[in-house]
């Protein structure tokens, strides 16, 4: 969830708007290096840091840390994350947490103390971004005005009702990118899709993705199929598996004459056909209703 404010550091001040900080719209950003390992042989790596410079005020660092769950002791990495970096660069320094769940959302904002008896050194106060501050966002437009955040927003719902719905809007949007600018578009499919893993909200995801028509290479994704890998190939092998996939993926029968046509033909321009009916289609069957001969061709038959 971190990489998001490396790659999209947009997602800043809408952010910092929910927490009750004040960032300049203007703000410059840089990554700076995440490794504050000292010289002992003990590594420590914070997930993301960048260098915020306001227009109107000092320049500080933001720590980001993605937290699943409460840990034992990390509130202690946290805070010689905050003073490495106050010690290294001589700059401010603020530490975001993006959780999923309230339970870890409402331990990680501590505060935290530092002291014994009678004497607090050190309270740190992590700002925290999760389900009880971030948006739900189910409009399209809104999705379409502020994607960085809308994807923020499906991560941190992707436990509660309200993510399908946050999903369909930001579906919606990216189809109406995509016409305009794929590459942002495909970061944000691919974004989600690595980030949701093989979750309830992950696999809603991909069926919503099946629906797509383009594919583009990438980690793995539902895009990146064995029809993807066939097509570079040359294989009709792999456009069968890339129809296949998205007729399963949308919850479609697949009788098995149906299939028997499909991994046994060889004509890519036929199965490209294929491939664009199958994210539209009602019934595996209505794959063939123009190519005469085959099952379901010019009929309601099997």
């Amino acid at each position: 969830m971190h990489r998001i404010f490396q790659e999209r550091p947009e997602i800043l001040a809408p952010v910092f708007g929910v927490l009750g900080v004040p960032l300049s719209a203007k703000a410059t950003v840089d990554a700076v290096t995440t490794d504050v390992t000292e010289t002992r042989p003990l590594e420590r790596r914070v997930d993301t840091v960048l260098r915020i410079g306001p227009s109107d005020g000092e320049d500080f660092l933001l720590a980001v840390e993605a937290q699943s769950g409460k840990v034992a002791g990390k509130e202690w990495s946290w805070a010689y994350y905050i003073g490495y970096f106050q010690a290294k660069y001589g700059l401010p320094v603020l530490l975001l947490v993006v959780c999923q769940d309230r339970a870890t959302a409402k331990w990680a904002a501590g505060p935290f103390d530092c002291g014994t008896s009678g004497w607090t050194a050190l309270r740190m106060y992590p700002l925290v971004a999760g389900p009880d501050n971030l948006p739900v966002i189910t409009d399209a437009r809104t999705a379409a005005k502020n994607l960085p955040l809308a994807a923020l927003s499906a991560l941190a719902h992707a436990r509660t009702p309200e993510c399908g719905a946050i999903l369909e809007a930001i579906s919606n949007a990216l189809q109406e990118l995509q016409k305009t600018d794929p590459d942002t578009a495909k970061y944000f499919f691919d974004f989600l899709e690595v980030t949701l893993g093989k979750t309830p909200a992950g696999e809603k995801w991909k069926a919503i993705m099946s629906t797509f028509v383009s594919y583009f290479p990438g980690r793995g994704t539902v895009r990146e199929t064995a029809y993807l890998e066939g097509k570079a190939e040359g294989k009709a092998e792999g456009e069968a598996k890339g129809i296949l996939f998205v007729l399963e993926a949308r919850g479609i029968a697949v009788p098995d004459s149906v299939r028997e046509c499909i991994t046994s033909c060889t004509d890519l321009d036929r199965m490209d056909a294929w491939l664009e009916r199958s994210r539209t289609v009602e019934r595996a069957e209505d794959l063939f209703a123009e190519d005469p001969g085959l099952p379901g061709a010019g009929s309601e038959e099997a």
